[in-house]
């Protein structure tokens, strides 16, 4: 059974509606997404994550049917922020920072397309800069960045002991940090009000 619950475990905010006026969205698959959660909700203008799937075909997956690997969905995390706090730039570079988007279908010993590394977007904006963080983040690795970047498709919650995971579960694993690459974040025109 997908999500029922709608607080989050850290903040009390809604995760699924009544986001603040300004806000912006993403999704992002970086393996497991319990320790890609924990990253994520720590940083300063998140407003609320939350855990799911994305980018596959079956209309109502589940943890069991995604691990098999035949939906075509990724563990992702949906992140609401703020941008006037959080950047998407600097979004961008905890993401490409805190896992190895260079290894395809898995992540360590995560294994399989749920694993893959994703950047789904819910704007133009968004996925132009993605594309341009990709591309530097290649650069950087020496290899080729595996990233899979696309306009967000739809979201589904996963089951509610799988949201804010390690909270509930602090000695589970699944942890994420640093790869020891980094790229400085572009400095981009702001925008005129």
């Amino acid at each position: 059974m997908l999500a029922t619950i709608s607080q989050h475990a850290i903040n009390g905010n809604d995760m699924f509606t009544d986001y603040p006026a300004g806000s912006e969205q993403v999704m992002f698959g970086m393996g497991c997404f319990w320790g890609a959660e924990r990253i994520l909700w720590k940083l300063d203008g998140v407003h609320v994550t939350s855990v799911g799937y994305a980018g596959g075909t079956d209309t109502a997956p589940d943890y069991k049917r995604v691990c098999s690997g035949r939906t075509g969905h990724a563990e992702v995390v949906h992140v609401v922020y703020d941008p006037s706090v959080l950047s998407f730039d600097e979004l961008l570079k905890v993401f490409f920072e805190h896992h190895d988007p260079t290894q395809g279908n898995r992540q360590g010993n995560d294994v399989g397309s749920q694993y893959r590394s994703t950047v789904y977007c819910y704007t133009d904006a968004q996925l132009s800069a993605a594309k341009e963080a990709k591309a530097r983040y290649e650069q950087a690795y020496g290899k080729t960045v595996t990233t899979e970047i696309a306009m967000a498709p739809e979201y589904y919650p996963a089951e509610d002991y799988h949201q804010q995971y390690l909270k509930k579960n602090p000695m589970g694993y699944c942890n994420h940090g640093p790869t020891g690459v980094s790229c400085p974040i572009p400095q981009r025109p702001v925008a005129a009000e």
